[in-house]
């Protein structure tokens, strides 16, 4: 498992009493490595629910309220899923927390569903990879793996 934080890096900023913004978002996920499988379309089916990595569904945590899809959404912990197309994504925040893969995935639980297009990328990513990047008003999740990365903006 692994986890990224927004502001990038907080954790390593706060032990080194470098913290400049508070934590605002936090994404804990499983890692999965392509190792030579055609991921999508095959592994991750195109037009079903996807948990975001393998093992536990991905969840993410927002220390303060967001805007995410226009949606204001309150400070707590969601599980994060996808439905991955081949020129888009579409994620999923939902109530249900500390669930295994999708299988019991309940659309009724679902707090917003945002569509955002992929972009190609030049390397391939082997594992599973998420990072926040910083924006004028917030920051993307940026989601990136195999030769393929999408962004989920949220505001701050």
């Amino acid at each position: 498992m692994d986890m990224c934080y927004y502001p990038v890096n907080y954790p390593v900023l706060k032990i080194q009493d470098k913290i400049t913004e508070p934590l605002m978002a936090r994404v804990v996920y499983s890692r999965p490595q392509k190792s030579g499988r055609i991921i999508f379309g095959d592994l991750v089916k195109y037009g079903d629910v996807w948990r975001m990595g393998a093992n536990e569904a991905t969840e993410i945590e927002l220390f303060k309220h967001a805007r995410i899809g226009g949606k204001k959404i309150g400070k707590g912990r969601y599980t994060l899923y996808a439905i991955v197309n081949e020129t888009s994504w579409t994620f999923i925040v939902n109530k249900e927390i500390d669930t295994w893969g999708a299988f019991k995935y309940d659309s009724k639980k679902d707090i917003v569903r945002v569509e955002v297009p992929l972009q190609k990328i030049n390397e391939p990513v082997e594992a599973l990879t998420m990072v926040f990047e910083k924006t004028a008003d917030g920051t993307n999740l940026v989601v990136a793996w195999d030769m393929l990365k999408v962004a989920l903006p949220i505001i701050f």
